[in-house]
């Protein structure tokens, strides 16, 4: 395994150990290279037990930090600044990175992640994308108002909230940030807004989507993400599949094998048959 994914993005000051970038490389071209987009305030050791799965599959594997991320500060205040912009343009970069690795190009995400591959598979020539619980709107915000809610929160101060109020810093894992500031959230909106817009005018660039949900999700809006399927389908050419994740409890991270390693012992096997498919 090669630390370090093809695009650099580990030159920043106080990225820890467990927040840098991973290539797991075969050290040639080979079939595929899957690229996988962590979730927000996460890092690539998210997807390191899935993406050496994959690896030893016979992929290359890219697993990049996504930008203001991997930090070795937890409390850091550096979220405060990331934009939509910032990360529909290195979502771009990483996949043209990757590109040179695979005869293949396969994207999939968690949550932001999982955003940042819907709009890689809008806007990107992609032989696959797999959306894993992409964040496309909260579950409890009806879609009509995402656009509305999201422009008042950007009015407003910017404010740090707590993903657990009772552990508070205490949070695990260690690589993750136990806290993420609302200007962010907004900017996630904004990606969401636009990229329901270009779907509703425009064929996605990539013909083989799965949407991947949990039946069960408590934080990210499910139906939103079947009317997004609902868009592409519609040229006729596109294939998109929404495969529904059943008998899991109420959970949104299904990734994290440290955080729930009951749930990605049975999801696993059918990501990567997803990714791989």
């Amino acid at each position: 395994m090669e630390i370090g994914a093809p695009l650099g993005t580990d030159e920043e000051e106080g990225i820890g150990g467990f927040g840098r970038s991973l290539f797991l490389s075969h050290g040639k071209r080979t079939p595929s290279v899957i690229v996988l987009f962590h979730g927000f305030t996460a890092a690539p050791t998210q997807f390191a037990d899935l993406g050496a799965t994959l690896h030893a599959r016979g992929a290359n594997v890219s697993i990049p930090r996504l930008p203001r991320h991997g930090r070795e500060d937890r409390m850091t205040r550096t979220l405060e600044e990331l934009t939509a912009a910032e990360l529909t343009t290195f979502t771009q970069s990483s996949i043209e990175a990757a590109r040179p690795h695979g005869e293949r190009i396969v994207v999939a995400g968690f949550s932001l992640g999982g955003l940042m591959t819907a709009w890689a598979a809008q806007n990107c020539e992609l032989d696959r994308a797999v959306a894993i619980a992409p964040f496309l709107g909260l579950a409890w915000l009806p879609h009509r108002l995402a656009a509305r809610t999201a422009r008042f929160v950007r009015r407003v101060p910017n404010m740090f909230l707590w993903w657990n109020p009772l552990v508070r810093e205490a949070l695990m894992p260690r690589e993750g940030y136990p806290r993420y500031p609302t200007h962010a959230v907004a900017d996630m909106y904004a990606i969401a807004g636009q990229l329901f817009d270009d779907a509703a005018l425009h064929a996605p660039k990539t013909h083989d989507i799965s949407l991947v949900l949990n039946a069960s999700e408590v934080v990210v809006r499910n139906r939103t993400a079947r009317r997004l399927a609902a868009y592409w389908s519609r040229d006729g050419k596109t294939r998109v599949e929404v495969s529904h994740l059943r008998g899991l409890p109420p959970s949104h991270d299904i990734i994290t094998p440290d955080r729930y390693p009951n749930i990605v012992k049975r999801v696993y096997p059918q990501l990567v048959e997803l990714v791989e498919r």
